[in-house]
Protein backbone atom coordinates (compact mmCIF):
# COMPACT_ATOMS: atom_id res chain seq x y z
CA UNK A 1 0.00 0.00 0.00
CA UNK A 2 1.86 3.14 -1.37
CA UNK A 3 -0.61 5.60 -1.31
CA UNK A 4 -4.09 7.08 -0.49
CA UNK A 5 -6.52 8.64 -2.51
CA UNK A 6 -7.53 11.69 -1.76
CA UNK A 7 -11.32 11.47 -0.08
CA UNK A 8 -13.75 12.21 -3.39
CA UNK A 9 -16.75 14.99 -2.54
CA UNK A 10 -19.99 14.17 -3.09
CA UNK A 11 -22.21 11.71 -1.20
CA UNK A 12 -21.21 9.19 1.18
CA UNK A 13 -21.37 5.99 0.34
CA UNK A 14 -21.22 2.31 2.03
CA UNK A 15 -24.10 0.79 4.08
CA UNK A 16 -26.84 3.24 2.52
CA UNK A 17 -25.68 2.50 -1.58
CA UNK A 18 -27.96 0.06 -2.91
CA UNK A 19 -25.17 -1.90 -4.47
CA UNK A 20 -22.24 -1.69 -2.58
CA UNK A 21 -19.17 -3.61 -2.06
CA UNK A 22 -19.58 -6.53 1.02
CA UNK A 23 -17.20 -4.59 3.35
CA UNK A 24 -16.65 -7.86 5.69
CA UNK A 25 -15.55 -9.16 2.65
CA UNK A 26 -13.19 -6.39 1.94
CA UNK A 27 -11.67 -6.15 5.34
CA UNK A 28 -11.25 -10.00 5.45
CA UNK A 29 -9.05 -9.62 1.97
CA UNK A 30 -7.24 -6.54 3.49
CA UNK A 31 -6.58 -9.12 6.84
CA UNK A 32 -4.60 -10.94 4.24
CA UNK A 33 -2.69 -8.28 2.37
CA UNK A 34 -5.11 -7.39 -0.72
CA UNK A 35 -4.10 -3.82 -1.63
CA UNK A 36 -6.89 -3.87 -4.16
CA UNK A 37 -9.93 -4.37 -1.60
CA UNK A 38 -8.05 -1.53 0.39
CA UNK A 39 -8.46 0.62 -2.09
CA UNK A 40 -12.46 -0.59 -2.35
CA UNK A 41 -12.79 -0.20 1.28
CA UNK A 42 -11.38 3.18 0.67
CA UNK A 43 -13.44 4.14 -2.12
CA UNK A 44 -16.61 2.77 -0.20
CA UNK A 45 -16.10 4.08 3.11
CA UNK A 46 -14.15 7.36 3.08
CA UNK A 47 -16.75 10.16 2.98
CA UNK A 48 -18.13 8.31 5.98
CA UNK A 49 -15.07 8.31 7.66
CA UNK A 50 -14.38 11.91 7.32
CA UNK A 51 -17.55 13.05 7.72
CA UNK A 52 -17.57 11.61 11.19
CA UNK A 53 -14.15 12.72 12.04
CA UNK A 54 -15.40 16.59 10.84
CA UNK A 55 -18.08 16.48 13.15
CA UNK A 56 -15.62 15.45 16.20
CA UNK A 57 -12.51 17.82 15.20
CA UNK A 58 -14.52 20.53 13.23
CA UNK A 59 -11.55 21.29 11.37
CA UNK A 60 -11.95 19.88 7.81
CA UNK A 61 -7.93 19.50 7.23
CA UNK A 62 -7.32 18.19 10.86
CA UNK A 63 -10.65 15.74 9.61
CA UNK A 64 -8.45 14.53 7.14
CA UNK A 65 -5.61 13.98 9.04
CA UNK A 66 -7.79 11.41 11.12
CA UNK A 67 -9.14 9.93 8.31
CA UNK A 68 -5.31 8.71 7.34
CA UNK A 69 -4.46 7.43 10.83
CA UNK A 70 -7.66 5.48 10.69
CA UNK A 71 -7.20 4.15 7.63
CA UNK A 72 -3.66 3.24 8.43
CA UNK A 73 -4.55 1.48 11.39
CA UNK A 74 -7.86 -0.22 9.68
CA UNK A 75 -5.61 -1.23 7.15
CA UNK A 76 -2.84 -2.94 9.82
CA UNK A 77 -6.18 -4.23 12.41
CA UNK A 78 -7.85 -5.46 9.28
CA UNK A 79 -7.09 -9.14 9.98
CA UNK A 80 -8.96 -8.21 13.40
CA UNK A 81 -12.18 -7.31 12.25
CA UNK A 82 -14.98 -10.20 13.74
CA UNK A 83 -18.53 -10.00 12.21
CA UNK A 84 -19.84 -11.46 15.32
CA UNK A 85 -19.61 -8.92 17.35
CA UNK A 86 -21.06 -6.16 15.16
CA UNK A 87 -20.79 -4.62 11.12
CA UNK A 88 -18.02 -3.71 9.07
CA UNK A 89 -19.27 -0.38 9.06
CA UNK A 90 -19.56 -0.03 12.88
CA UNK A 91 -16.03 -1.35 13.76
CA UNK A 92 -14.20 0.86 11.40
CA UNK A 93 -16.28 4.22 12.32
CA UNK A 94 -15.49 3.15 16.01
CA UNK A 95 -11.71 3.35 15.15
CA UNK A 96 -12.35 6.89 13.20
CA UNK A 97 -14.30 7.91 16.38
CA UNK A 98 -11.22 7.04 18.82
CA UNK A 99 -8.51 8.58 16.08
CA UNK A 100 -10.53 11.83 16.40
CA UNK A 101 -11.46 12.04 19.92
CA UNK A 102 -7.79 11.68 20.68
CA UNK A 103 -6.73 14.22 18.20
CA UNK A 104 -9.45 16.83 19.97
CA UNK A 105 -7.92 15.84 23.63
CA UNK A 106 -4.20 16.28 22.27
CA UNK A 107 -5.09 19.72 20.87
CA UNK A 108 -7.23 20.63 24.22
CA UNK A 109 -4.21 19.54 26.14
CA UNK A 110 -1.71 22.00 24.20
CA UNK A 111 -4.03 24.87 24.48
CA UNK A 112 -4.02 23.91 28.55
CA UNK A 113 -0.13 23.90 28.22
CA UNK A 114 0.09 27.02 26.14
CA UNK A 115 -2.31 29.14 28.55
CA UNK A 116 -0.85 28.23 31.78
CA UNK A 117 2.81 28.58 30.19
CA UNK A 118 1.68 32.02 28.85
CA UNK A 119 0.10 32.74 32.59
CA UNK A 120 3.07 31.33 34.21
CA UNK A 121 5.65 33.83 32.48
CA UNK A 122 3.43 36.86 31.81
CA UNK A 123 5.00 39.40 33.76
CA UNK A 124 3.34 40.81 36.93
CA UNK A 125 1.33 44.04 36.44
CA UNK A 126 3.28 47.03 38.00
CA UNK A 127 1.95 49.28 40.60
CA UNK A 128 3.71 52.82 39.37
CA UNK A 129 1.76 54.37 42.42
CA UNK A 130 2.33 52.04 45.25
CA UNK A 131 6.36 52.24 43.85
CA UNK A 132 6.65 55.86 43.91
CA UNK A 133 5.11 55.67 47.69
CA UNK A 134 7.53 53.13 48.86
CA UNK A 135 10.34 55.55 46.97
CA UNK A 136 9.18 58.21 49.08
CA UNK A 137 9.14 56.91 52.63
CA UNK A 138 12.67 55.69 51.82
CA UNK A 139 13.55 59.43 50.98
CA UNK A 140 11.94 60.04 53.84
CA UNK A 141 13.74 58.09 56.08
CA UNK A 142 16.82 58.88 54.72
CA UNK A 143 16.45 62.32 55.42
CA UNK A 144 15.42 61.58 58.80
CA UNK A 145 18.76 59.62 59.25
CA UNK A 146 21.02 62.01 57.99
CA UNK A 147 20.01 64.61 60.41
CA UNK A 148 20.85 62.10 63.02
CA UNK A 149 24.64 62.37 61.54
CA UNK A 150 27.65 64.77 62.96
CA UNK A 151 27.89 68.13 60.51
CA UNK A 152 31.24 66.44 58.92
CA UNK A 153 29.92 63.15 58.50
CA UNK A 154 26.51 64.03 56.87
CA UNK A 155 28.97 66.87 54.71
CA UNK A 156 31.50 63.74 53.71
CA UNK A 157 28.32 61.64 52.45
CA UNK A 158 26.50 64.00 50.29
CA UNK A 159 29.01 64.65 48.82
CA UNK A 160 30.31 60.71 48.21
CA UNK A 161 26.70 59.43 47.69
CA UNK A 162 24.64 62.33 46.29
CA UNK A 163 27.51 64.18 44.79
CA UNK A 164 29.00 61.35 42.80
CA UNK A 165 32.95 62.22 44.50
CA UNK A 166 35.28 59.99 45.14
CA UNK A 167 37.02 59.81 48.50
CA UNK A 168 40.04 61.69 47.22
CA UNK A 169 37.94 64.22 45.37
CA UNK A 170 35.56 64.74 48.84
CA UNK A 171 39.07 65.13 50.44
CA UNK A 172 40.19 67.87 47.99
CA UNK A 173 36.65 70.07 48.52
CA UNK A 174 36.69 69.62 52.73
CA UNK A 175 40.49 69.94 52.51
CA UNK A 176 41.21 66.90 54.27
CA UNK A 177 43.43 64.39 54.28
CA UNK A 178 41.48 61.16 51.58
CA UNK A 179 42.51 58.62 54.78
CA UNK A 180 40.41 61.43 57.05
CA UNK A 181 37.66 61.59 54.51
CA UNK A 182 37.47 58.23 54.09
CA UNK A 183 36.44 57.81 58.14
CA UNK A 184 33.97 60.36 58.07
CA UNK A 185 32.21 58.43 55.05
CA UNK A 186 32.69 55.31 56.78
CA UNK A 187 31.22 56.56 60.04
CA UNK A 188 28.91 58.26 58.76
CA UNK A 189 27.26 55.30 56.67
CA UNK A 190 27.98 53.39 60.24
CA UNK A 191 25.29 55.52 61.62
CA UNK A 192 23.27 55.95 59.30
CA UNK A 193 22.44 51.77 58.83
CA UNK A 194 22.56 51.92 62.82
CA UNK A 195 19.71 54.78 62.47
CA UNK A 196 17.54 53.08 60.19
CA UNK A 197 17.91 49.55 61.17
CA UNK A 198 19.45 47.82 58.12
CA UNK A 199 21.12 44.95 59.13
CA UNK A 200 23.66 43.58 57.19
Amino acid sequence: MDQIRSVPDGAPSGEGAPSGPDLAELLKACGKGDEGAFAQLYDATSSRVVGLAVRVVRDKAQAEEVAQEAFLEIWKKSGRFDSDKGSPLGWLLTIVHRKAVDRVRSAEASTRRDTSYHQQTQPVAHDATAEAVHASLDAQRVRGALKSLTTVQREALELAYFGGYTHTEVATMLELPVGTAKTRIRDGLIRLRDTMGVRT
